[in-house]
């Protein structure tokens, strides 16, 4: 495979957040400069302000700061009584947090297969795992292109089950129901979005939001970020503390500015790496991702099936290109969920997509050049 520093041609990272900000570092600058004037870091106007634009985005209502996705899905599920004993169905192939909100209520997480072209959950095989105890359904939108919401949809009005979206991957990600697209987060009772760094929208730490166009379940979110109560020393539940912070709602309310724009970018691309991997003879071997003709999506990731995933993922580090597995292990098989029973070959679309996904660079200030190059090593290693 020659050695790590004679075959680097180019530095290719997964992303690339300093030029991100070089972009818009003035804006940046002077928002954090009118926060640290006014010394208003908890709640306050900043936090006001971005709550009601990220509303306005997602098409919801209402939207609703706190400390992080993992939080948003957390508040969601205890807003819609999820406690110890109920069951939620969800997806096993998402980031841990999907699953551990769930368990950190006291409630079993049960887990539906995904569409081997989409990752995303498979409605068809919920119904089969419903029980009395199911509380609630929990799909995720994965790689920033949302799951067939209308089936799910359906089966929680049909069975009086509220859905809450992980639509942490996905901010401004749309579906398409009865003819009108609708944004991520805005289909279920709540949505629930995250702002680490590496995301379409990204903080410059944790944060989270909770979209909801039920005003009982804003409510409930509002009362649950801040200990349960609504005025000082007085708390009708016991709730948390997760709230985000004025200088990071300042931070996302400019970077909100540039979101569809950078999105556009994400998506031509994502059309480039569509038409350089289809053009290879080798493109047996690598499978792009598939988009559904319902689905308009955000590509958080642009993530390939590829046959000797590991190999190639060295092969490509050892020439600068930064890849990332999104996700080794299946939630199913995590060692802290033995005790649900699970065991492999369970859920195998979720195993073997464990075993083949690779996701390749892809951020807005890729170049064509840089993605020629991805593609070029690709090749190589598959001609090897």
């Amino acid at each position: 495979m020659g050695t790590k520093t004679s075959t680097i041609a180019m530095k290719v990272p997964s992303v690339d957040l300093r030029a991100q900000y070089a972009d818009i570092r003035e804006e940046i600058q002077a928002a954090l400069q009118e926060v640290l004037e006014s010394q208003q870091f908890i709640f306050g106007p900043k936090v006001e302000q971005f709550e009601q634009e990220m509303a306005r985005y997602c098409g919801t209502q209402y939207g609703v700061g706190v400390a992080s996705g993992t939080d948003a899905l957390l508040l969601s599920l205890k807003a819609v009584g999820v406690g110890p004993g109920d069951e939620v169905i969800t997806s096993p192939f998402s980031f841990f947090a999907t699953a551990g909100a769930i368990h950190n209520l006291g409630a079993v997480p049960v887990f539906v297969d995904i569409q081997p072209d989409t990752f995303n959950l498979n409605p068809e095989l919920i119904e089969a795992k419903r029980t009395a105890r199911t509380k609630a359904l929990l799909p995720v939108h994965l790689f920033g292109q949302c799951a067939d919401m209308k089936p799910v949809l359906d089966i929680a009005r049909h069975h009086g089950l509220p859905v809450i979206e992980d639509a942490a991957q996905s901010i401004g990600a749309e579906y398409c129901l009865d003819g009108l697209w609708h944004k991520a987060g805005s289909l279920g009772d709540l949505g629930c979005i995250s702002f680490f760094p590496s995301k379409n929208l990204g903080a410059f730490g944790d944060g989270g939001l909770v979209v909801t166009g039920r005003q009982e379940l804003d409510d409930q979110v509002r009362l649950l970020r801040f200990h349960g109560g609504r005025t000082k020393y007085v708390h009708e539940r016991v709730g948390y503390n997760s709230r985000l912070d004025a200088l990071q709602a300042a931070v996302l309310s400019v970077k909100l500015k540039h979101l569809d724009r950078w999105v556009e970018a994400r998506r031509a691309h994502a059309a480039t790496y569509d038409r350089l991997l289809g053009a290879s003879a080798w493109d047996s071997a690598v499978v792009p991702p598939l988009i559904r003709d319902y689905a308009k999506s955000v590509f958080n990731q642009y993530v390939i099936r590829c046959h000797r995933r590991d190999a190639l993922k060295e092969f490509l580090e050892e020439r600068g290109i930064s890849t990332a597995v999104y996700y080794p292990v299946p939630l199913h098989l995590q060692p802290c969920f033995n005790d649900l029973g699970y065991k492999a070959g369970d859920l195998p679309v979720a195993e073997k997509a464990c075993r083949e996904v690779l996701a390749l660079p892809i951020y807005p200030e890729l170049t064509e050049e840089m993605q020629n190059y991805v593609v070029t090593q690709i090749r190589d290693f598959y001609r090897k």
